[in-house]
């Protein structure tokens, strides 16, 4: 593996586990009120976009990162639109 994949890696990585705390705030306190809707739903369609990209590109970094970080953003919009 070489040094820019790694990169890629630790890129996808980070970014990706950025969504865990919030979506574990999520579950404990079953509270949405103050998340933005506009600012998940873009998200997710952009990490949508991205997969699309990663998958013509056979980029398994961005593939992974992306099936992972819009499966956690995916579970947070979910929140959003149906936890009340």
């Amino acid at each position: 593996m070489n040094t820019i994949s790694l990169i890629g890696i630790a890129a996808a990585l980070l970014t990706t586990a950025s969504f865990v705390p919030q979506a574990w705030k999520i579950l404990r306190l079953r509270q949405v009120k103050d998340l933005s809707l506009t600012m998940y739903i873009m998200m997710f369609s952009g990490q949508l976009c991205w997969l699309a990209y990663g998958l013509f590109l056979g980029d398994l970094p961005l593939i992974i990162a992306n099936v992972v970080g819009g499966s956690l953003t995916g579970t947070i919009l979910g929140f959003k639109l149906f936890l009340k």
